[in-house]
């Protein structure tokens, strides 16, 4: 072993540990792998950044535009719509939910399948009277199957992808995934369908379960400033300050019968005015006695709030509630509530989290973020889904159909179709054909400019951006060699097929603990030399990588999909493998034959 390729596995081993260690998010950890080789003369000073204009990372960008077009267009929610009723059956209800989502996630970002489904499968499921931890997770593991169908359903599958160009002359095409993982994804969707939702823990699955996150109608209260009250003539931020103290926020301020703009903190408080607090019992009552503040009357639930004809905050004409999850990498993610300062910033108050299916009672000022928490926040309607995206959340609540869009849809059907043919011609390469559906689609209007950078998932695209060198600096090395020659002689005495089944099984597992994208990275030049040392046909070992960089269902960290629904499921780290081992099994019980069927050994 040379120095060089000490060096590179020493890389790896700390870049590995930063991943499974989770305080470093991973588009960081990929930067800073990409400068401890560069700073070592193994990346040269004129390729450390190529990574992020190479073919994969620019596709994956752009299929991600392309996704938030149809998304605007209103051509998945159609879709969505009619095609996911809720029934009776638990058994036809998942199996709906799951197979409309696999369906979808082959032709969009199965990320962007989810988000756009989960609405909807909350929704049904509450009229049904279910848990959402029912359907959230089969829908979230359908969607990544989903994936594997196309070369645009998951990052892994564009750089396997490209990097075939790179290692053989030409990529894979966007249907030479078909193969492999068609007969994959309906196998693992009628699993999740027909067994998986039965695994998951009895607890979590009771009918009320995970969907009542929040109870927020016995902590909103009315108080009045008396005449004489110091608070006269104080602006509402001085207010703020001074009842958070006792953990409470102010929600707002109504004048008579006019509701002050809960925007404008720089209000002057009048005798009279009405503040609407929220707080919990105890914390309301020291907030009154502190700021001498009278009570309006006993608390109002959001039920009675309604019935009233005087304006009120919550519930009100222009102001919303909404429910909103947390996403990997969203700017918000280990911050606090007091650190972002929501109100003033953003002009929305943070009323309510939940953490896996627990609503949080502590201090909401010092609550940190993480991915999958659910945020109940209020805003003003019209602002508040801007927001929401801003904050790098989902929502969780059904988007409103926008009726003047629906006759883009056919238009933004027939450009996404139109570059799927140009590529798979040969007319444009993959990039170029994207790209100019994406101009097409801003052009007009489809995809707002804002939405260009909005809908670009930017960790995932600096990580493959930055790890691509990095991959490169192993195969100059000969590192990636040395680890292919060290498995090869683990299993080299066996048929290929066994090596075949290590290096799907091996990437699974990575791709369990790290980012899936990183794992193709890493694991595609390692799976090619692996075939070359064995003299078999490298596209069979490709393949297998692409597999099983997607196929992460053991943990809630393997893929954003099942980050995604830990908060809104109620889920615990631990029940993910419960459904997750059984399907990873099914899969390699499914994979290795289709490989060897779609991709023999010994070439075509």
């Amino acid at each position: 072993m040379t120095f060089d390729q000490a060096y590179m596995i020493g890389v790896l081993a700390v870049m590995f540990t930063l991943f499974v260690w989770g305080r470093l998010r991973y588009d960081v950890v990929a930067i800073l792998a990409l400068l401890g080789t560069s700073v070592a003369g193994l990346v040269p000073a004129d390729a450390a950044f190529t990574g992020f204009g190479h073919p994969a990372t620019v596709t994956v960008a752009l299929v991600l535009v392309v996704s938030r077009g149809l998304m605007n267009a209103g051509a998945v929610d159609i879709i969505a719509r009619r095609l996911v009723p809720p029934a009776e059956s638990t058994a036809l209800h998942v199996g709906m939910l799951a197979t409309v989502g696999g369906a979808i996630s082959t032709m969009m970002n199965n990320v962007g399948a989810l988000a756009l489904l989960m609405p909807a499968a909350l929704r049904s499921a509450a009229r049904v009277k279910r848990s959402p931890s029912l359907v959230l997770m089969p829908l979230a593991f359908a969607t990544i199957l989903g994936g594997l169908v196309t070369m645009i359903g998951t990052p892994p599958n564009i750089i396997v992808a490209t990097m075939r160009g790179d290692l053989a002359g030409a990529p894979f095409a966007m249907f030479d995934f078909t193969p492999v993982g068609g007969p994959i994804a309906v196998a693992g969707i009628a699993f999740v369908a027909l067994i998986g939702w039965r695994l998951i823990p009895k607890e979590r699955t009771a009918p009320a379960g995970g969907r009542e996150l929040f109870q927020i109608e016995d902590y909103v209260s009315e108080a009045l400033v008396p005449e004489g009250s110091p608070l006269v003539g104080k602006e509402l931020t001085e207010v703020d300050d001074l009842v958070a103290e006792h953990d409470a926020a102010v929600l707002g301020l109504m004048r008579g019968d006019r509701r002050i703009d809960p925007g404008a903190r720089h209000t002057l408080l009048r005798a009279g005015d009405a503040l609407v607090i929220e707080a919990g019992p105890d914390a309301l009552k020291a907030a009154l006695a502190k700021l001498g503040l009278e009570p309006a009357g006993p608390p109002k639930t959001r039920k009675e709030e309604k019935d009233e004809k005087t304006p009120v905050l919550l519930g009100g004409k222009d102001i919303a509630l909404a429910e909103a999850v947390v996403q990997p990498g969203a700017i918000i993610v280990g911050r606090t509530g007091a650190e972002l300062r929501l109100r003033r910033r953003f002009g929305v108050n943070l009323l309510a989290v939940s953490r896996q299916g627990a609503p949080f009672r502590g201090r909401l000022a010092q609550f940190r973020f993480r991915p999958g928490d659910v945020l109940l926040l209020e805003g003003e309607s019209l602002r508040l889904p801007e927001v929401v995206g801003a904050l790098g959340c989902l929502p969780l609540a059904e988007r409103g159909l926008q009726a003047n869009r629906f006759h883009y849809v056919e238009i933004s059907i027939v450009l996404f179709a139109a570059a799927i043919i140009a590529a798979t011609t040969g007319v444009l390469s993959f990039p170029v054909a994207l790209g100019v559906a994406v101009l097409v689609m801003v052009v007009l209007d489809i995809v707002p400019p804002r939405d260009i950078y909005t809908s670009i998932d930017w960790p995932v695209v600096v990580l493959i951006g930055a790890l691509i060198p990095v991959g490169q600096a192993m195969q100059d090395t000969g590192t990636t060699l040395l680890i292919a020659e060290t498995l090869t002689a683990a299993v080299g005495q066996y048929p290929p097929v066994v090596a075949l089944a290590a290096v799907l099984v091996v990437t699974m597992t990575l791709s369990d603990i790290i980012n899936n994208a990183a794992t193709a990275v890493i694991m595609a030049p390692i799976g090619a030399s692996v075939a070359e040392q064995l003299g078999a046909n490298a596209d069979t070992f490709l393949m297998a990588v692409a597999v099983g960089a997607s196929c992460a269902f053991l943990t809630p960290i393997g893929h954003q999909n099942n980050t995604l629904i830990l908060g809104p499921g109620g889920y615990r780290f631990g029940d993910y493998w419960r459904m997750g081992l059984p399907l990873e099994i099914t899969i390699i019980a499914v994979a290795i034959p289709a490989l060897l069927w779609a991709w023999p050994l010994g070439g075509p």
